[in-house]
């Protein structure tokens, strides 16, 4: 319970249902979500959030890594679980146990994973083989894992495969986020490329698998085009990459999480007195100080030392010093009446403010994504 924590996660469950119809309004009546809840969910809690979903019908779900499949499975997580990554062949056995989804990431990877289904299942009695759920990775600009677009020969091959069952087909945008007109020209040639490559494959008669290219910003950006799944990351979870992105939908989209600590101790600081690792703080006259029960292992971000924020009792209060593994420091002068115990909250509302994780973000020269993924294991996530 987050009564008795040192510091923890609330995640907002009505808002997490809201932002998931939003973006099921966005994606259209033929569309399927398939949410990101790789990285722990960006830092909500994947077990937590999935079962949230799966109630709600929820029944596809992409993830980075067979470990991340392989906790929701065993958490009672049923349905599709797409692998979006690279699985070492020491894992083929989990895909094939746990019933995952693994992406074909070029065609000599897909040429492993059907040896090795063939290999395991068939014995000496030929087609009578378990297979491999894969769906086929297509390289249409971005330059990262799959199989050139224009090599339309090796992304055949892979449906020719005896040991694959081929479900899917999907690509990744990597500019959809940005406005301009350049980025919009390369988006919307990205989206011709793959499907190019889907007309492809219904010339040849390859036909039956599942198609889906956009994620959160393909959504927000261009809801226009429509696939049989949308995988939605960051805008699940009711936020944007940067404070500074905008985006052409208007859509009621809510955060999700809020960060919060508990305040262990109140003490003075006398003027000329330093603070914390490197003495990077002096106090010019005396302080009243306020230790945290959060450190940079639980996600603060340690580039927020002496220039950070948090709210404690509706005011705004400034991190002093270095930050700690473990703990920060608070100045809180300007809050007489705070007693250990209380709340310091990073990302949510106290009082008329509110700090969002793209304000954490900004502030610490990084994404969204990146502060949401790195908040620690050890914080509890409680749902309100």
């Amino acid at each position: 319970m987050h009564e008795t924590d040192r510091a923890w996660i609330s995640i907002n469950e009505e808002n997490l249902l809201n932002n998931m119809e939003e973006l099921q309004r966005l994606s259209g009546a033929g569309c399927a979500l398939m949410p990101a809840v790789k990285a722990n969910a960006y830092g909500h809690g994947d077990v937590l959030v999935s079962r949230i979903l799966q109630d709600a019908g929820i029944r596809n779900y992409c993830v980075a890594s067979v470990d991340e499949g392989i906790r929701l499975r065993q958490a009672g997580i049923s349905g599709q679980i797409l692998i979006l990554g690279y699985t070492h062949p020491d894992g083929f056995a989990e895909l094939m146990h746990y019933s995952l989804t693994q992406t074909a990431v070029d065609l000599d990877y897909a040429g492993r994973l059907s040896a090795y289904a063939g290999k395991v299942s068939c014995g000496s009695t030929a087609g009578n083989c378990d297979t491999i759920a894969v769906h086929v990775d297509v390289d249409t600009g971005m330059h990262r894992l799959g199989i050139p677009y224009d090599r339309l020969e090796l992304i055949e091959k892979v449906w020719k495969l005896q040991n694959l069952r081929v479900t899917g087909m999907f690509s990744h945008l990597c500019v959809s986020d940005g406005l301009t007109d350049t980025e919009d020209k390369y988006t919307r040639e990205q989206i011709h490329r793959f499907d190019q490559v889907t007309d492809y494959l219904h010339k040849k008669g390859i036909r039956g698998f599942k198609c889906h290219i956009q994620g959160s910003y393909g959504l927000l950006n261009y809801p226009e085009y429509s696939y049989d799944f949308s995988r939605p990351g960051i805008a699940l979870y009711g936020c944007l990459s940067s404070a500074d992105d905008r985006v052409r939908t208007a859509n009621r989209l809510k955060p999700v999480l809020s960060l919060k600590a508990r305040v262990a101790s109140v003490k003075e600081l006398p003027a000329g007195e330093s603070a914390g690792y490197g003495l990077t703080y002096t106090a010019d006259n005396t302080r009243r100080l306020a230790i945290v029960s959060a450190g940079y292992a639980d996600g603060i971000p340690r580039s927020l030392s002496n220039c950070g924020e948090t709210l404690v009792k509706g005011r705004k209060v400034p991190i002093i010093g270095r930050i700690c593994m473990d703990q920060l420091t608070l100045d809180v002068t300007d809050v007489p009446e705070i007693l250990p115990g209380d709340e310091a909250v990073f990302i949510g509302r106290s009082g008329k403010y509110r700090f969002t994780a793209e304000d954490m973000a900004e502030k610490a020269g990084t994404i969204t994504n990146e502060i949401l993924s790195r908040l620690g294991s050890r914080l509890h996530r409680v749902v309100i």
